[in-house]
């Protein structure tokens, strides 16, 4: 680099520093950008290896669901006195009604 005129000699190496240092932050912010893009491209080519056999195998242990016994089980649920009201606490009580 040619010198700077004007500048001291130590002076001219903290610009050379400094020139070196942006070329580093830029190629740093440049692979942790490429870094960022990679990676859902990684996940995306993910399989799950082997057990083939053996997921099917789980999938017929599971116990069948008895369409009957689901029906009564609903029909046996108690219908609620009163109607549930979510909100019901963050709402202020209603005002008491005034008679003349």
């Amino acid at each position: 680099m040619p010198p700077i005129p004007g500048l001291p000699s130590s002076w001219r190496n903290v610009a050379e520093m400094a020139k070196k240092a942006r070329a580093m932050k830029t190629i740093t912010i440049a692979a942790f950008i490429l870094a960022l893009l990679a990676v859902p491209a990684h996940a995306q080519g993910r399989r799950q290896q082997g057990g083939g056999e053996e997921t099917r195998a789980k999938q017929d242990t599971k116990p069948k669901v008895d369409e009957k016994a689901y029906k009564a089980a609903l029909e046996r649920i108690p219908e609620p006195k009163e109607k549930y009201d979510p909100w019901g606490v963050a709402r202020p009580a209603e005002p008491a009604k005034k008679t003349r």
